[in-house]
């Protein structure tokens, strides 16, 4: 799948402000509601993106200066999101957004003058600029979905979302490895509809594991948004079932994943 940095950049601002127009209107009692990742409010999940993208922005203006500060953040234990949450915690909701909106513009005005293939340190292993954008495109979908299910709103799937499932696929060796498993070395072939009816595939057709659905199913899944067992995705075979108990697209440790929502009631 060739992208340019540009495109994904585009598809980045394009996903922002999916996201900004859910947060516009909400006063301090709203931005402090739950969301489905357990202790986290709407206010956590947009400190969140607004200090990572601020971090990112340093990845690639300030190498050396960030992996000073990431260093000292990881020694404090892996985790430094909880805390990051923790310590913005009491933010007013403009405040929020005020810093969610300046420190996305800077991210984005950062790696529009970055050659994507640029190696970039961040909190795992360095990765390429044209990734890090990935990654934050990613983020915020996935993290808009915790806001949107708190909120009770319904985003449309769109064809951006061709990006976090690129992300998923290329991290599965990743995911197992993250959880002490060593990757398969069987092939797994996913097959995707996308919202405009697109179809996106990889791996070998003739691969015996495989995984079939929607692009919206599998980015739930592969972010940890969803239980598998909450989607209509189709899977075949020991490696790609393992795979999707373990997808994670995200660094840091080993997510824990949603419990099927007929245990829980449903998204908050």
């Amino acid at each position: 799948m060739a992208v340019s940095m540009r495109q994904v950049l585009d598809d980045l601002v394009a996903e922002t402000r999916v996201l900004q127009d859910l947060v516009a209107d909400l006063d301090d009692a709203a931005i402090s509601r739950p969301t489905p990742a357990v202790g986290w409010t709407v206010r956590d999940q947009l400190t969140h993106l607004a200090y990572f993208d601020e971090t990112a922005t340093q990845a690639a203006v300030d190498p050396a200066a960030f992996r000073l500060a990431a260093d000292a953040l990881v020694a404090g234990g892996m985790d430094f999101p909880d805390r990051v949450a923790a310590e913005h915690a009491t933010l007013p909701a403009e405040a929020v957004r005020t810093w969610f909106d300046r420190t996305r513009h800077e991210f984005v005005t950062a790696f529009r003058h970055l050659d994507p293939k640029a190696r970039l340190p961040w909190y795992g292993p360095d990765m390429s600029a044209l990734s890090s954008v990935t990654a934050r495109l990613m983020e915020t979908w996935a993290h808009g979905q915790d806001i949107a299910d708190a909120l009770g709103r319904d985003r449309e799937p769109t064809d951006r979302l061709r990006h976090i499932a690129h992300l998923g696929v290329q991290t599965a060796a990743f995911s197992f490895a993250l959880n002490g498993k060593p990757a398969p070395a069987e092939p797994i072939r996913v097959e995707l509809t996308a919202a405009s009816g697109a179809v996106w595939t990889w791996g070998p057709a003739e691969a015996a594991d495989r995984v079939t659905g929607t692009a919206l199913d599998f980015c739930l899944v592969v972010t940890q948004r969803r239980h598998r067992d909450d989607t209509d995705l189709e899977v075949a075979g020991p490696v790609a079932t393992e795979w999707l108990s373990v997808a994670q697209t995200f660094a840091g440790s080993p997510g824990t994943g949603r419990a099927p929502l007929s245990h829980t009631g449903g998204p908050s």
